[in-house]
C-alpha cells in the first residue's frame, strides 16, 4: 500500500514509525508544517514528524498552505492509495479529499462523536471522563464529522495529566491505524456515520481557560489542573500577582468550612506537616502542592508559605 503521511507533533510520531516498519507499506512522502522559530533564541526547529521522516529518509513536503492551488499537482503526482493525517494542523480543502482512492484517514483522540475539535484529550480530562479513546475516520469537509472506521477505548487514570494520556494514546495509535488501512485495502472495513445528535466539542485551548474559579469543587479544579497541563496551566491571583498553582483534592477533613470563603488559604492543623489548604466550592478542600509566581520559578507550597509569610485567612482570587 502506497501512503502519504501528514502530521506534525510528537503525537503523530509513533504512528509514522509503526507504518514505516511494515513490509507491505510504502510511505511515498511526509507532509508536515513549515519549520518554526522556537524558544527564547527563536531558533528554527524541525517538527517531530519531520525529524522522524529525515531519519527514515522519506521525502518531505512543507507547504505554507496545503490548500494552495500549486500543491494539488504535487499530491496527485504522489498517487497515494491513502493519506494518513494525524494532528497536521491545517484544514484540508474538499477538492483534495478525492485524490487518494481510500481517502484521507485520520486518527482522532476521542471516541467520536464526543469531543470533536482541536483539544479532545484536554477537555475529556477537564470534564472528569474516566474513559476516552481513539477513532480512525475518513475525513470530510466538516470538523471531525467524517465516517468512523475503528475505535479503541482507553481508560483515563484518576491522576493522569493531558501529556500522560496523550503519550498513552499516541502509542496505541499506530496499530489501530494499521488495522484500519489493511481493512480498507481488503474491503473488509466500511465506515459508519456519526450520530450528530451525540456530538460534543473540544475547542482549541485559550489562556483564559486556565483561570481558576475557586467556587468550583476541589475535584473539578483538580481535573482542570490535569487537563490544562502544561498549557495554559491553572492560574489565580495572590496579592495582585498572577501565579500558577497545582494541588490535589482531599477528603475526610474535619475542618468546618462554613465560615470560610472559596479561595481562602488555611492550615491543616490536624496534619503534622502543616499542609496549606485552599477552600473550594461545595465545602471541599484542595491541598496546595506548588506555586509559581509570574516570572519566578516553581516552588513548593511550604516554600511559598514561608516566603509570603502566609497566615490563615490569606486568599487566592
Amino acid at each position: 500500500m502506497r501512503l502519504v503521511f501528514c502530521g506534525t507533533p510528537q503525537f503523530a510520531v509513533p504512528s509514522l514509525k509503526h507504518l514505516v516498519a511494515q513490509p507491505d507499506i510504502e510511505i511515498a512522502a511526509v507532509i508536515t508544517q513549515p519549520d518554526r522559530p522556537k524558544g527564547r533564541g527563536n531558533e528554527i526547529t524541525f517538527s517531530p514528524v519531520k525529524q522522524t521522516a529525515l531519519d527514515a529518509k522519506i521525502p518531505i513536503h512543507q507547504p505554507q498552505k496545503i490548500r494552495a492551488p500549486e500543491f494539488q499537482p504535487v499530491l496527485e503526482a504522489l498517487a497515494p492509495d491513502a493519506i494518513v493525517i494525524i494532528a497536521y494542523g491545517q484544514i484540508i480543502p474538499a477538492r483534495l479529499l478525492t485524490i487518494p482512492k481510500l481517502g484521507w484517514i485520520n486518527l482522532h483522540a476521542s471516541l467520536l462523536p464526543k469531543y470533536r475539535g482541536a483539544a479532545p484529550i484536554n477537555w475529556a480530562i477537564v470534564n472528569g471522563e474516566t474513559i476516552s479513546g481513539l477513532t480512525t475516520m475518513r475525513i470530510d469537509a466538516g470538523m471531525d464529522t467524517g465516517d468512523m472506521l475503528l475505535q479503541q477505548e482507553i481508560p483515563i487514570d484518576a491522576n493522569e495529566t493531558a501529556p500522560e494520556l496523550a503519550s498513552k494514546m499516541s502509542e496505541a495509535g499506530g496499530p489501530l491505524m494499521l488495522a484500519t488501512l489493511r481493512g480498507l485495502a481488503a474491503g473488509s472495513l466500511t465506515g459508519r456515520a456519526q450520530n450528530n445528535a451525540e456530538a460534543t466539542m473540544a475547542p482549541i485551548l485559550k489562556k483564559e481557560d486556565g483561570r481558576i474559579d475557586w467556587s468550583l469543587s476541589s475535584q473539578t479544579i483538580f481535573n482542570r489542573m490535569r487537563g490544562f497541563a502544561p498549557w495554559p496551566g491553572t492560574t489565580t491571583t495572590f496579592r495582585g500577582q498572577t501565579c500558577h498553582v497545582s494541588g490535589e483534592p482531599i477528603t475526610g477533613t474535619t475542618i468546618p468550612l462554613g465560615s470560610h470563603r472559596p479561595g481562602e488559604l488555611i492550615v491543616d492543623q490536624g496534619d503534622v506537616t502543616q499542609n496549606w489548604l485552599v477552600v473550594c466550592g461545595d465545602a471541599t478542600l484542595l491541598r496546595l502542592r506548588t506555586v509559581q509566581l509570574e516570572g519566578r520559578k516553581q516552588i513548593s507550597a511550604s516554600e511559598f508559605a514561608n516566603g509570603a509569610r502566609l497566615v490563615s485567612g490569606d486568599h487566592f482570587v
